[in-house]
């Protein structure tokens, strides 16, 4: 759960310890801040525009936000969905630059999509996390 928090900005901007799955349910209804998101971005290497096209949200929205602002429940639960398959993958490639660039990269087993095209929704970061489930494991289809 700590690689969740280090990906969102840790606790000086989450303001609270994640040390469960209850703690994110927890954080999605209080709602994730532009400051979070930012940090998400920032240690994706991705620019506001490409990370609002994983959200359920524009980026003219997100540009209007304070940094202090929460987003809603559903859009704070997909930024820590996504928090959540980038702390797996840098876990499994031991690599952050590495991770970053699988995620730009097609995969075969991925239906040739990036990972990171997959991020938009549930079902996708579902795909991408039972792939680094096998790489973690030396499986690979």
């Amino acid at each position: 759960m700590t690689g969740i928090a280090e990906v969102l900005g840790g606790k000086k901007t989450l303001k609270k310890k994640i040390q469960s799955r209850f703690d994110l349910m927890e954080m999605s209804k209080d709602g994730i801040t532009k400051e979070a998101l930012r940090h998400l971005a920032k240690y994706l290497a991705l620019s506001a525009s490409q990370l609002a096209e994983l959200l359920p949200v524009s980026e003219r929205t997100i540009l209007r936000y304070t940094s202090k602002k929460p987003f809603n429940r559903v859009v704070s639960e997909q930024i820590l969905q996504i928090a959540e398959v980038v702390a797996k993958g840098i876990e499994v490639f031991e690599d952050k630059e590495k991770f970053i660039s699988w995620m730009h990269s097609p995969i075969k087993s991925l239906a040739n999509q990036t990972p990171l095209s997959l991020l938009i929704s549930r079902f996708g970061m579902e795909m991408v996390l039972d792939e680094l489930g096998r790489i973690e494991y030396g499986v690979y289809s």
